[in-house]
């Protein structure tokens, strides 16, 4: 039973940090390396998508699933922030690891327009050890910030559009 306690205690603990705005993260810092390149399984609101097809844009990769409540927190966040910068040239695209059959159905309910990428591997190629965690890629193809999408997103993509 202590070896049980002491399992959920650090679960606890574990799920509190990636639920604190600020600790969601990449066990890496890309923030002036050339962006990774995004890849999923099966696109959702659009053709597929790719890093090299879109230079010359700012676009901002935000990593996220449907179980996490701090994501879903985020969505009118990121909704509204899609709605003033997509024409300024910014593209949104939101990556999970889940299956389309999971996802599909979140985006629908929860009027998510913007880009998604489900069944996507790119979060592991980041190293992103809390979700959510949005990535901001440059015009130059460079990752110009990272971090909670809800802890400075709007001021780095404001910053990268200059």
């Amino acid at each position: 039973m202590k070896k049980f306690l002491i399992s959920s205690a650090v679960g606890l603990a574990t799920l509190t940090l990636l639920m604190v705005p600020g600790l969601a993260r990449s066990g890496v810092d890309h923030v002036g390396k050339p962006a990774i390149e995004i890849k999923a399984q099966k696109w959702l609101n659009t053709k597929p998508l790719s890093l090299a097809a879109l230079k010359g844009k700012v676009v901002v990769v935000e990593f996220w699933a449907t179980w996490c409540g701090p994501c879903r927190a985020s969505i009118p966040h990121l909704k509204e922030l899609n709605a003033k910068y997509a024409s300024k040239g910014v593209q949104l695209v939101s990556l999970t690891d889940e299956g389309a059959d999971v996802a599909e159905p979140f985006v629908k309910q929860n009027g998510m327009d913007y880009a998604i990428g489900a069944g996507s591997s790119t979060g592991q190629d980041y190293g992103v050890t809390g979700i959510p965690h949005a990535v901001v890629v440059g015009k130059d193809g460079k990752v110009a910030w990272e971090g909670h999408p809800m802890n400075g997103l709007d001021q780095a993509v404001e910053a990268a559009l200059k």
